[in-house]
């Protein structure tokens, strides 16, 4: 068994394969948002939501060559928050990888929410916050065991949500062109009936944006599990564009069935298990009590990205730690090479769902998704500005990617932007402006102590290749 060493001694261990890496990129990505809410982003866009999920997707196909390049330059590197403070300096490293560890907690509080909103369909006078706690517990309990056991736990999970998505595809497919359950085929219509292709224009292909760019976040979360990788930066390479350009097939082609098979604006109201999409098809399909089938996927994916998400947060204040930038503690593994402490300060999340859960049930999924959506945004951001850095330093021949990396650096800053006057997720988006300045000041205190204690500047800078 192979080891990573970290300071003071402690390790993670190499033990996830290139099969589980795959899966757990789809599983942080593949949650609720392709099952649920892209519901949502059909009501803004109608069919012309495929565009939007192209566009999304070409962004994160982007960020993920991008990513993937530096990897293989640097395998040790640390993932994207070594890279950037690698090619950025410790200051945008430092508010980069807190400003991701406190999103990361956010989300996964949101998807304990979801667990609880499932679970009602079957125990509807359930307490939000009971399977909230419950879920918590079991996903903390998995992931205290040794990485290898967390991973094929995850691989399992995200293997039912990648099997359903085939299943609807391939399904659809035979609704539309061929017929099925006695029906004769739809055909294509629905694309420009209603309304047309693009019903509110460019504009509603727009606000679309903002939800479509959270269905492709956590494909980055890869990076941060190549210290646990059987064959480092070769299996984490490999696994990132196949996961970004699988999760493209499956976004595009999966709101192409929805909009071929449901009238758009018959589809937007899909903001409930019964009234999903999948659902419909399936009953068409003649699957038994299909309601209960989809409802069993969608919590199924929800507790899978709750999984993934635990661990990435946890291994990222490892990380933290590891660099300096956090209290050493959170740098300590047990015998399992599981960074406990880091493990169970990330669960804060999970505490914090069971909170609003039990305060404000009907705002608190919404607030947490908006709130850890512009924290993401921003890792994307600094992610993809780390690599132009990269490329100046290291001037490797792949100026197409360079322009393609600007681009996709814009359309996420107006996305950003753009959160910013949604009625749905501006205020959340808002009240995390606060929490980064106080990121940003509390690395100010941190370089001053250092320098204070004798140590090197943390902002001098220092030649690429001195590192």
């Amino acid at each position: 068994m192979t080891t990573q060493s970290t300071p003071g001694g402690a390790s993670l261990r190499r033990e996830l394969s290139g099969r589980q890496l795959r899966m757990i990129g789809l599983g942080g990505a593949i949650g609720t948002g392709l099952f649920l809410g892209s519901g949502q982003a059909i009501s803004t866009a109608g069919p012309a939501v495929t565009v939007a999920y192209a566009i999304g997707g070409a962004v994160a196909v982007t960020l993920a060559y991008a990513l993937t390049r530096m990897i293989a330059a640097h395998p040790d590197a640390g993932g994207f928050g070594g890279m950037a403070e690698r090619y950025l300096g410790p200051g945008p490293a430092f508010a980069q990888r807190w400003w991701y560890w406190i999103a990361g907690v956010v989300n996964i509080g949101s998807e304990a929410l979801a667990v609880g909103i499932y679970l009602k369909l079957w125990w509807p006078g359930l307490p939000l916050w009971v399977p909230a706690v419950l879920f918590a517990t079991l996903v903390l309990v998995v992931n205290s065991f040794t990485v290898g056991v967390f991973g094929e736990f995850e691989y399992w999970l995200a293997m039912i949500k990648v099997i359903t998505i085939v299943v609807f595809v391939g399904l659809g497919a035979v609704a539309i062109f061929v017929g099925l359950g006695g029906r004769s085929a739809t055909g294509l219509s629905a694309w420009t009936d209603h309304g047309g292709f693009a019903p509110h224009g460019v504009g509603g292909i727009w606000l679309a944006m903002v939800l479509v760019t959270f269905s492709y976040m956590g494909t980055e979360a890869l990076a941060v599990a190549a210290g646990e990788a059987r064959a480092g930066g070769r299996d984490l390479v490999a696994a990132t564009r196949g996961v970004v350009l699988r999760l493209l097939l499956f976004y595009v082609l999966g709101t192409a069935v929805v909009v071929s098979l449901v009238p758009w604006n018959e589809a937007a109201a899909g903001g409930s298990v019964d009234a999903s999409p999948f659902v419909r098809l399936f009953d068409i399909a003649g699957v038994p009590a299909a309601v209960h089938v989809m409802n069993a996927v969608v919590l199924t994916a929800a507790l899978s990205a709750m999984n993934t998400n635990v661990y990435v947060a946890s291994r990222t204040l490892h990380g933290l730690a590891g660099s300096g930038q956090a209290p050493r503690l959170f740098g300590r593994v047990d015998r399992r090479g599981v960074p406990l402490p880091a493990l169970l300060v990330s669960g804060a999340g999970l505490l914090l769902a069971a909170l609003l859960a039990a305060v404000a049930p009907e705002r608190a999924f919404l607030a947490l998704i908006g709130f850890s959506l512009s924290g993401a945004l921003l890792t994307w951001i600094l992610i993809l500005a780390t690599y132009l850095a990269y490329r100046r330093a290291e001037r490797p021949a792949d100026g197409g990617l360079t322009v393609a990396v600007v681009l996709a650096m814009v359309v996420l800053a107006a996305v950003l932007v753009s959160m910013a006057f949604s009625d749905t997720f501006g205020l959340p988006m808002l009240s995390g402006v606060p929490l980064l300045v106080g990121v940003l000041v509390a690395y100010a205190v941190h370089a001053r102590r250092r320098r204070a204690a004798g140590a090197p500047d943390p902002d001098a800078p220092e030649p690429v290749g001195a590192r």
